[in-house]
């Protein structure tokens, strides 16, 4: 877990391993992930398990190599998505619920989901990373599942459908 950082509550991808050009992948800045309290309290507990290895989730046969695609969609199959779900279904719907049911910065979250800001100068002049922001993001998304896991309806702005 070397790009992991727990007490920092950080996860520090470097840039070769971001979907980037070719130059962005050498010369980029590594992406930051924020991670809730929620998130670092999981993966305190796996790590006994996990801990000694190269990653938090390793693949079955190799654990010299992360878990597979196949292996996360068995995973989703398994609690009950259908083909419809994948994972950059779950970043579109978590965008969504981000701006629509939190009102959270569209901006912070582009830099979460590591898309470049869209502006009329674009990263010319914008080099922001939002980071205090994006803890503040991360934080509040993982409550506000915690808030649906326990029963919550999900309308945080207390809108009532039509």
């Amino acid at each position: 877990m070397a790009e992991v950082d727990l007490d920092a509550a950080l996860w520090i991808i470097p840039s070769g391993k971001m979907k980037r050009s070719v130059g962005e992948k050498e010369n980029g800045d590594a992406h930051m992930v924020p991670m809730p309290t929620q998130a670092v309290e999981l993966l305190q507990e796996v790590q006994p398990i996990t801990g000694h290895g190269r990653y938090v989730f390793p693949g079955q046969r190799d654990h010299d190599r992360p878990m597979s695609d196949n292996s996360v969609r068995s995973a989703l199959y398994g609690l009950g998505f259908g083909k419809e779900q994948s994972w950059h279904g779950f970043r579109a719907s978590a965008r969504t619920m981000l701006v629509d049911q939190l009102d959270l910065d569209h901006l912070a979250i582009e830099a979460n989901l590591a898309h470049a800001v869209k502006d009329s100068n674009g990263r010319s002049y914008n080099r922001t990373k939002y980071l205090s922001q994006r803890f503040d993001q991360v934080q509040q998304w993982a409550d506000y599942l915690d808030r649906l896991r326990l029963g919550a309806d999900g309308n945080e702005r207390g809108w009532r459908a039509g």
